[in-house]
């Protein structure tokens, strides 16, 4: 223990300010309105509450001093009080988006201010404050507690006031008669009555703050009253008394602040202390708060000539604070396991030679059960010196543990069902353990946890979160190393450094998790998180481990096919461009199509070059001209080959002979998975080249491959989201969609109908959804601008919810910043304000568009979680393989193709149910095959 620390603790509380930080974080967020930090972070509560919180200290300095102070957060977990009424301060509206990210850098502003920041899980603040009021007038001191928040008022007495500090007012036992009408002793009571709408708390219908202070005045007490309610004159009042005295002694037991609660730290502690500007100034910094810096050395006559930035300082600083093991014998590794199994929680990280899990192998696991202490286990270094890679075979080796032996214990702490999991992109560490056998659940993801919270404005990694949320910028691969990962791997960093890396990984992590769970609460986003997210690593995890597995020969067969196909089609364009030329070059295609062939249409870019982007050749190939269609043929072509045929060969595992794609969870704004390393889901379909790729993912021996394909489903769901009845009507009877859209549309009988007039029906369809263009549709059905812009037109005018749809989802999107999908999931839409039209209309198509792809994503995300159980259920041997977009892949044995696919078609078909019942029923289309695509 610091001397500071020591001697702070021997000085007797005399006169304790207890601050209300809830309630400075709000007046401080509503008083100012500021630009934000130069890296777009929001700071106008933080520095209102610092502006607030530096005021108060230097003001009780001159005036009045205060022996011990304090900050009181809330926690913003479940309390105790939600167990006596489920439906305490349920009707609460989420902090506003912009204040969420400054709640804990304030907590850091009171940290950098060196006053103690406490709070207190499954308690309030306000407890806290009684708790802490009612310990210092027992040892004789003097307590102000720094609010106006009037649930407060009920502990002002003897040695005990309240401070407005926006209104520079004291509160007392006669303020406390002003507000309330009774003194401070009663006002429980009269809460108990009135009820508190802000806190969602009962009290008795139909009497108000003013009645219950006239009656408790007349009969004393609330018991008093209950007591004697038949005496009541006016009838209703009187029904309500006795009808509803059970919810008014509830609400008592709401509103009666709790002083007995177990204080996180002693009051002794509270001390007051001048800052340290080592401290105070670097935070000063990374705010960017000049003005107050500059007061703060002004007043203190701070000696800044020999400060050096502390940007990037954070790991340093925060060195001393915390403290990580190397576990180096079994003895170590059974303690740090029972202190997970005693706390319940436990954060959890691996280390790898490999960012690709199937083809690395583990190097150590981290653990962390309390911020601030975490240890790292080594099970596979080459040697505690680094000197290179060695085999391991799991015999141990002096400074590290066995490797079977020590997953034999970590494996009953992974699958222990009292014990929560918790990780940074879970899904990575889950996969590294499925391969020794060890299923780890129960979960959750902070990955995740931002990402339901803020999925489309910034990134949701470790370091980016850490700096975000924490102040702490994490140690860098390169810094224990001194080189690049694609240099070294971890088996072959030194013990030590090691140590120092990866445990500050599980640190972090569990840190992050406090921060991000009350915010998950306080912005009512668990049925998101819990219903589409935290049960997915698990889900993905299996499916990963699965892998698909590939033919190469057909691969390498396609290849060659291919690559003559490339060489003729080149041989074609350059006999219509009348010479040779570099297909490839931008310029050159530009040149011969514009220069040469005086092709309408070329507009060059700021190089100097003509554009040839796809756009350009399709419309160009649209107007007849055989050139740009035979040149975007050959890009096709070059493209399968060079990304598909000639690189899926290197992805099979050589010891499974499968490929096993890795999945996204956080990379899109609208919920939808994103696949690499290889990426399986931009496998052209449309062409018969790009479907040819596909018969080269076969079924295992004895299986087939099924495919369960969900059909026209935005279309349904935009039919749902904009209440269009027509569309609704042919969908619910299964009438053909597109030619229904036709006939609407141009007249046309649906008998009969050119297949030409049904495909631009089904053009406008699906394009809506995307907020097509005229151009966009023109070019795609090879028509004029103004043709395609009458459809358009006819199309709104036929169906004016649609627009209207449109209308009312970027009016909202411009308001919040977000738009919701069906179940609640919000994607946020950057650049919905923008001044530049241009990035405005793509951000406004992409508002119109994320509620329903998102909806989309969503559905399929829980037919995904529900289906690996459900098969097991019914005794089914499928596993599921892949998922493309509305397409989930499943490898089956072939006796039990039939029975699999009733169950995934109904699973599918029922998956927003019981959340959300749809008025359009959706429809799922399976097919099987001994290739993806015979099945597709």
């Amino acid at each position: 223990m610091s001397a500071e620390k020591k001697s702070g603790s021997d000085k007797k509380p005399d006169h304790v300010y207890l601050i209300d930080g809830s309630g400075f974080i709000f007046r401080a967020y509503y008083a100012l309105r500021i630009a934000p930090r130069s890296d777009g972070t929001p700071i106008n509560a933080v520095l209102g509450f610092c502006n607030m919180l530096y005021k108060l200290l230097e003001d009780s300095r001159d005036g009045d001093q205060p022996s011990h102070v304090a900050v009181i957060f809330d926690t913003a977990r479940k309390t105790f009080r939600n167990d006596i009424y489920p439906e305490y301060k349920a009707n609460r509206d989420a902090p506003p988006e912009d204040l969420i990210p400054q709640f804990s850098m304030i907590r850091d502003a009171v940290k950098a201010f060196n006053v103690p920041s406490i709070e207190l899980a499954g308690y309030e603040a306000d407890d806290l404050i009684a708790t802490y009021a009612k310990q210092a007038k027992e040892k004789g001191a003097a307590v102000t507690i720094v609010s106006a928040d009037k649930d407060l008022m009920q502990l002002v007495g003897e040695g005990v006031d309240m401070l407005d500090t926006m209104k520079n007012r004291r509160i007392g036992p006669d303020e406390v008669v002003e507000k309330f009408g009774v003194g401070p002793e009663k006002v429980v009571d009269v809460q108990s009555l009135s009820g508190d709408s802000t806190d969602n708390v009962p009290g008795i219908p139909g009497i108000g703050p003013k009645t219950a202070a006239e009656l408790i005045n007349q009969y004393g007490d609330l018991d008093n009253l209950l007591s004697h309610a038949e005496e009541i004159k006016q009838p209703k009042r009187r029904e309500s008394l006795i009808e509803k005295a059970d919810m008014a002694r509830i609400s008592r037991e709401l509103v009666r602040l709790k002083n007995d609660v177990p204080v996180p730290v002693p009051l002794d502690d509270m001390t007051v202390r001048h800052f340290d500007p080592d401290k105070l100034m670097p935070f000063l910094d990374e705010m960017e708060f000049k003005q107050l810096k500059e007061r703060v050395i002004a007043r203190h006559n701070i000696d800044i000539s020999g400060e050096v930035s502390h940007k990037g300082e954070e790991v340093k600083a925060s060195a001393a604070e915390r403290e990580y093991e190397c576990v180096q014998t079994m003895e170590r590794l059974d303690a740090w396991i029972a202190k997970a199994q005693d706390a319940g929680t436990v954060a959890v990280d691996t280390e790898t030679t490999s960012l690709n899990v199937m083809k690395g192998r583990l190097v150590g696991v981290s653990l962390s059960v309390e911020p601030g202490s975490a240890c790292y286990i080594p099970l596979g270094h080459g040697s505690s010196q680094g000197e290179g890679s060695l085999d391991f075979d799991g015999g141990g080796k002096p400074d590290q543990l066995p490797l079977e032996k020590a997953l034999e214990k970590l494996k009953i702490l992974l699958e222990d069902p009292a014990v929560l999991k918790i990780g940074q992109n879970l899904k990575f560490d889950m996969l590294v353990f499925l391969k020794h056998g060890i299923r780890v659940a129960p979960i959750d993801d902070t990955m995740l946890l931002s990402y339901v919270l803020e999925s489309g404005l910034h990134g949701h990694g470790m370091d980016e979160l850490s700096e975000m949320h924490l102040g702490i910028r994490p140690i860098k691969f390169a810094e224990v190393t001194g080189t690049g990962r694609n240099k070294i791997t971890f088996d072959q960093v030194p013990l030590d450094k090691a140590t120092e890396y990866a445990a500050e990984d599980a640190d972090i992590t569990l840190k992050l998790y406090q921060v991000l769970t009350p915010q998950i609460l306080e912005r009512r986003m668990t049925r998101v998180y819990e219903t589409l997210e935290r049960r997915m690593p698990e889900t993905l995890a299996d499916m990963e481990f699965a892998g698909v597995k590939v033919d190469p020969q057909i691969l390498r067969r396609l290849s060659n096919d291919f690559a003559e196909e490339i060489a003729s089609l080149e041989k074609q364009i350059h006999k219509l461009a009348g010479r040779s030329f570099n297909i490839g070059s931008p310029k050159q295609l530009g040149e011969v199509l514009f220069d040469e062939m005086s092709l309408e249409g070329g507009k060059k870019t700021k190089t100097g070059a003509y554009g040839t982007g796809a756009d350009v050749l399709e419309g160009l190939a649209a107007q007849g001209h055989d050139l740009p269609a035979r040149v975007l043929d050959w890009r096709q072509l070059s493209k399968l080959k060079s990304t598909y045929t000639d690189t899926l060969v290197n992805e099979i595992n050589e010891n499974t002979g499968r490929i096993h794609t890795s999945y996204s969870l956080a990379a899109t704004s609208t919920g939808r998975l994103s696949s690499n390393d290889p990426n399986l889901q931009n496998i052209p379909i449309r062409s018969t080249e790009g479907r040819k790729i596909r018969t080269a993912f076969v079924a295992e021996k004895g299986h087939k491959l099924v495919s369960a394909d969900y059909s026209q489903i935005e279309l349904r769901l935009l039919a749902e989201v904009a209440e269009i009845g027509a569309l609704r009507k042919a969908l619910t009877e299964g009438i053909d969609i597109h030619a229904m859209t036709a006939s609407e549309v141009f007249g046309v009988p649906v008998e009969g109908m050119p297949s030409e007039v049904r495909r631009r029906a089904k053009a406008i369809n699906f394009g809506i959804i995307y907020g097509i263009s005229a151009f966009g549709l023109a070019n795609q059905l090879g028509i004029s601008r103004g043709e395609a812009n009458d459809y358009i037109k006819a199309y709104f005018h036929k169906f004016p919810g649609i627009r209207a749809y449109m209308d009312s989802t970027i009016e909202f999107c411009r308001k919040h910043g977000y738009v919701e999908t069906i179940f609640g999931r919000r994607c946020h839409i950057r650049g919905i304000n923008e001044k530049n039209p241009s990035m405005r209309s793509f951000s406004e198509r992409a508002a119109i568009n994320a509620p329903l792809q998102g909806s989309a994503a969503d559905i399929i995300r829980r037919a995904m979680i529900r289906l690996p159980g459900i098969l097991a259920r019914k005794k089914l041997k499928a596993r599921m393989l892949l998922q493309v977009h509305d397409e989930l892949i499943f490898e089956v044995p072939e006796a039990e193709v039939e029975e699999t696919s009733k169950v995934v078609k109904s699973v599918m078909e029922k998956a927003p149910e019981p959340a959300i019942t749809l008025s359009v029923p959706l429809t799922v289309e399976c097919g099987s095959g001994d290739n993806w695509d015979e099945a597709h």
